[in-house]
């Protein structure tokens, strides 16, 4: 196996950077197999939707000494936030960067509700995220026009196409140069975000984007960032332009 996997490296490490032209863009949806897009498609199979379904319970729950809900400042989320995630991460006036969407979610909770912040991965934060993604469920990723995010937009770049770890690879490597390919029995995807929170076959649980780039992270055996951290921010805030056109899934379902 460790053979494989080096002289996959090798591989990679020889093929220069060939970025996905706009009509070639696919979705990790494209390359899964039957069973695997029927559970996602049918939302009665889809596993995801019970941390959505759990979301929409939380959205209306008081909370802090605020002894608000989201729901007191935002109504209807079928309504409010329909096609919020889908321009996420935007720029935040007050850390003058990036924020992306559970960020605002514990932004909201710390200001709005006089709530402390959830933790990142934590299963309350995963729930409303889901539910507030799934509002924009169908609608075009659309990154937000805002000249500020530029330079983070292109920071986020910068670290997708940076070869890092032991084995010197790019997110770049796999996801721009070898998609449709297979890596260790598994197509290769094109790694657009478009259903996160998504539920994973691997994990057996709904998972975020920053979950699923410190995997990478590992596999590539570099050390990953913390949770919440601002590359993983800058990170996202590219890949949602990348990916700019492609559809919402969230809750998307994975290998």
């Amino acid at each position: 196996m460790l053979r494989f996997v080096l002289l996959a490296a090798v591989a990679f490490s020889s093929m220069a950077r060939a970025e996905i032209p706009s009509k070639d863009k696919r979705s990790g949806f494209d390359f899964m197999s039957p069973q695997t897009q029927a559970m996602q498609s049918d939302e009665t199979s889809n596993p995801g939707m019970l941390w959505v379904l759990d979301g929409e319970r939380m959205w209306s729950e008081s909370q802090g000494k605020a002894e608000k809900s989201c729901a007191s400042c935002h109504e209807d989320a079928a309504k409010t936030m329909r096609g919020v995630a889908a321009r996420y991460p935007a720029f935040d006036e007050q850390t003058k960067r990036p924020i992306d969407l559970a960020g605002r979610i514990n932004r909201c909770r710390e200001t709005r509700q006089d709530a402390p912040p959830l933790a990142r991965e934590s299963n309350e934060l995963l729930t409303l995220s889901a539910y507030v993604a799934y509002q924009s469920h169908g609608m075009p990723i659309t990154p937000a026009a805002d000249r500020r995010l530029d330079k983070y937009r292109e920071n986020g770049r910068a670290w997708f196409e940076r070869r890092l770890g032991q084995l010197q690879l790019s997110c770049a490597s796999c996801h721009d140069d070898r998609w449709g390919a297979r890596l260790g029995g598994s197509v290769i995807p094109q790694g657009h975000p478009t259903g996160y929170p998504l539920y994973r076959l691997e994990w057996q649980a709904v998972g975020s984007l920053q979950r699923r780039l410190r995997g990478c992270l590992v596999g590539v055996r570099a050390e990953p960032f913390e949770y919440g951290a601002s590359e993983y921010v800058d990170i996202e805030l590219f890949l949602m332009s990348r990916a700019a056109g492609l559809k919402m899934e969230t809750p998307a379902v994975r290998p």
